[in-house]
């Protein structure tokens, strides 16, 4: 049975942000390819979307997973109505635990 995998709004302006950065440092098409196999790892979820590691600490549910050690994934599964929502994609290093404290009320890391 496969699962609908969907992009909350800040995964999808995070890939938008990391398409810029890297088409500033290196080529649009370089970073093009890159956000598409993102993209293509995340919607893998699709028949195996409890892989990753659990992360209840960040919020409960949350699982990671990432890609080419350069980008952590969080998503969270939903058995229920067989979908997988990623719903932040952090690049580069960048603090996934300060990403959640600080998500205001309502944004989908909280």
């Amino acid at each position: 049975m496969k699962y609908t995998v969907i992009f909350a709004q800040t995964a999808s302006e995070q890939l938008e942000a990391i398409q810029r950065y890297i088409a500033s440092t290196a080529s649009p098409s370089i970073a093009e390819q890159y956000v598409d196999a993102i993209v293509d790892h995340c919607l893998d979820l699709d028949t195996f979307p409890h892989r990753g590691v659990q992360r209840n600490d960040l919020r409960p549910g949350v699982r990671l997973i990432s890609y080419r050690k350069r980008v952590d994934i969080a998503f969270v599964v939903s058995d229920d109505t067989l979908q997988v929502t990623i719903i932040s994609v952090f690049y580069g290093g960048q603090d996934l635990e300060a990403a959640f404290a600080f998500a205001p009320e309502g944004d989908p890391l909280n």
